[in-house]
């Protein structure tokens, strides 16, 4: 199928939206068809086609702009969550000095001081499992007794038993922020997508108020002349003088519709400015030259149920609720394990060294003197309300997004079905719309032949020549009514961007946004 008449002669530009390792849009821009001064120092005319208007949007509009920046604020998030499993060095100081009366001879007051160095690193694995390891350094002084020196090292290990243990369950989170990652990259395709559309449509709105704005001009240059027909012939006798009045007031009249088609135009031109946002100075007096007139393209359209496929892979809603469905299911894991008591298996193994240097007392840690210490931790708040609150919260919401994504995946088979129905009835207008004004022009040339013999009147002429007048804008209306349905109906299968050659994420069933089992922790 062809987007367009001119998508074959653009395909060779390739605009790469890097969803996936950079939240902009693309690295290709759009050829430099704007150069910022004219020959006389205004702004030069903006020339595009669509292919190049679609590129310039995705590239400079302001709003996708912003846009562009959620992903990588998501992504934050997953370092966030992966931190918890990063290894973490700590190291303490400490000194203290106490003095107090004691009991043994000789008796009176005796003073202590004492000096402690602490160094160690942990870890926390996925399986529940926390370990650290330290090496403490103290040293031991006082006025009755010679000063000590003692080095210690030590392993500590906190198995979690029940509520806490397992991969599955300590790496929910980070799978979560993941899966956030991958929601919001396709919330960025969506958001591309509709600029996009938005774009293609913006362009053919503005050609179709030039053409319009033509037609017009043509309507008042003919009701110019049929008013000066009209003084001739009411000149010669053929016609009494109140034949000038009907003359006049249709000049006027075609007069005020080339006000409003003028009103129309300026519209759609800043409209389509907005969204192109081209570089330079003075955005919003920029003229525009269109390189690419309407015309109506030959589509050859698949069956309507193959659109509703693609679009039920490759929707980008419809990624993102089948995502959330992931996300909720995370969250029952969670809190599934959370309505267990929390029990603890703790050991922690010591080495120490006994000297009257530090030096000695390191060399003194392979000796006879070491601490084991082992034993269990539980904890069981009575009734366990809050737990199985959020549980049973998790599974409503798992059930919820369930029901969320079939409504919707009804809803996206509707909406593609219905624009399919809205283009084929577009294309059928253009057929009927054209035959229609052939026979206006017809009409206009007869009731002028009539009305020059002295047949007819010069209401009954502006009369055929308004109609004719509306069947030309009613034609290039159905033209353009098909270029922006078969627009929606891309947009609505969600293929747009790559009909346009626009490689973006979500882009079929193998994209890393369907799969988001990332590669497992050490």
């Amino acid at each position: 199928m062809n987007l367009k008449n001119s998508l074959s002669a653009c395909t060779a530009a390739l605009f790469v939206i890097c969803l996936i390792a950079s939240p902009c849009a693309a690295e290709k821009k759009a050829p430099d068809r704007y150069p910022a001064k004219g020959a006389a120092g205004s702004p030069a005319p903006v020339r595009v086609t669509v292919e190049e208007a679609v590129l310039m949007a995705l590239d400079n509009h302001r709003g996708f702009r912003v846009d562009r920046l959620t992903p990588e604020i998501q992504r934050t998030f997953e370092d966030q969550e992966r931190a918890v499993f990063d290894p973490v060095i700590d190291a303490g100081a400490a000194g203290s000095e106490v003095k107090a009366p004691i009991d043994v001879p000789p008796s009176g007051d005796a003073r202590t001081d004492e000096v402690q160095v602490d160094v160690g690193a942990s870890k926390f694995f996925p399986t529940g499992t926390d370990v650290r390891v330290g090496l403490t350094a103290e040293r031991l002084g006082s006025d009755r007794l010679d000063t000590r020196y003692a080095t210690r090292a030590g392993v500590s290990l906190t198995q979690a038993l029940l509520r806490g243990r397992g991969r599955e369950v300590n790496i929910a989170s980070l799978r979560q922020a993941e899966i956030g990652t991958d929601i919001s990259q396709y919330e960025l395709r969506g958001a591309a997508e509709a600029l996009a559309a938005r774009t293609e449509t913006a362009y053919w709105d503005y050609a179709l108020a030039l053409r319009q704005l033509r037609i017009f001009e043509e309507s008042v240059s003919l009701a110019r002349r049929q008013l000066e027909e009209t003084r001739e012939i009411v000149r010669v006798g053929r016609l009494p003088e109140t034949e000038l009045v009907a003359a006049r007031a249709e000049v006027a009249l075609r007069r005020q519709e080339l006000i409003d088609a003028r009103n129309e135009m300026e519209l759609a031109r800043l409209n389509f400015l907005r969204l192109i946002n081209p570089p330079g100075p003075d955005l919003w007096s920029r003229e525009l030259d269109l390189l690419d007139e309407p015309a109506a393209p030959e589509i050859k359209l698949d069956d309507a149920n193959a659109h509703v496929q693609v679009a039920l892979r490759m929707r980008p809603d419809l990624n993102q609720a089948r995502l959330t469905t992931r996300l909720e299911e995370l969250e029952v894991v969670k809190t599934r394990n959370g309505l267990l008591p929390r029990m603890d298996l703790f050991i922690n193994l010591g080495m120490t060294g006994y000297a009257d240097s530090f030096g000695r007392s390191v060399d003194q840690l392979s000796g006879e003197h070491y601490d084991v210490m082992a034993g269990l931790t539980f904890e069981y708040p009575l009734g366990n309300r809050d737990p199985k609150a959020r549980h049973k919260r998790a599974i409503l919401s798992q059930l919820q997004a369930r029901e969320a994504l079939d409504n919707l995946a009804q809803l996206v088979a509707l909406d593609v079905q219905s624009a399919y129905i809205k283009l084929d009835t577009a294309q059928q207008q253009i057929r009927a719309s054209s035959a229609t004004r052939k026979l206006e022009e017809e009409k206009v040339r007869i009731e002028r032949e009539r009305f020059r013999v002295g047949r007819s009147t010069s209401f009954l002429v502006a009369q055929a020549q308004r109609d004719l007048v509306r069947s030309r804008i009613l034609e290039i209306r159905a033209v353009v009514t098909v270029l922006e349905a078969l627009v929606d109906l891309y947009r609505l299968e969600g293929s747009l961007l790559e009909r346009w050659g626009i490689r973006a994420y979500g882009a079929g069933p193998d994209d890393p946004g369907l799969d988001v089992e990332k590669d497992e922790l050490p």
